[in-house]
C-alpha cells in the first residue's frame, strides 16, 4: 500500500493556513479591542464623563487640575503611546505567525 503523505512534504502535520489565518486575526482583534478600550477609558471617561471628580486632584509643579489635562493633553498622548504599543504588538504577532516583513 502507498504511503498517504503527498510528496510535497504536506501531511497531516501541516498547519493548517485557515486556522493560522483564524488565529492572527483573533489576536489582532483582541489587540484592537484592548487598546481602544484604553482610549476611550481615557479619552471619554476621564477627559468628560469624571472630569469633575478628576479635577479635585492637580499636577504637581502646574497646577492644573487633572481632568482638564486629561481633556486637553493626556488623551492625545495616550493614544500616540498607544499607537507605538500597537506597533510592538502587531510586530511580534507576525513574526509568530510567519508574515513578518523581515
Amino acid at each position: 500500500m502507498s504511503d498517504p503523505t503527498p510528496p510535497d512534504g504536506e501531511g497531516a502535520h501541516a498547519p493548517d493556513p485557515s486556522t493560522n489565518r483564524q488565529a492572527y486575526w483573533k489576536a489582532n482583534l483582541r489587540y484592537l479591542a484592548i487598546l481602544l478600550g484604553i482610549w476611550f477609558t481615557v479619552s471619554y471617561l476621564c477627559g468628560i464623563v469624571f472630569v469633575e471628580q478628576l479635577n479635585a486632584v492637580t499636577i504637581p509643579w502646574t497646577g492644573f487640575p487633572l481632568g482638564f489635562w486629561f481633556a486637553q493633553q493626556g488623551s492625545i498622548y495616550v493614544f500616540v503611546a498607544l499607537i507605538f504599543v500597537y506597533v510592538v504588538l502587531m510586530n511580534r504577532l507576525d513574526a509568530q505567525h510567519g508574515v513578518d516583513e523581515k
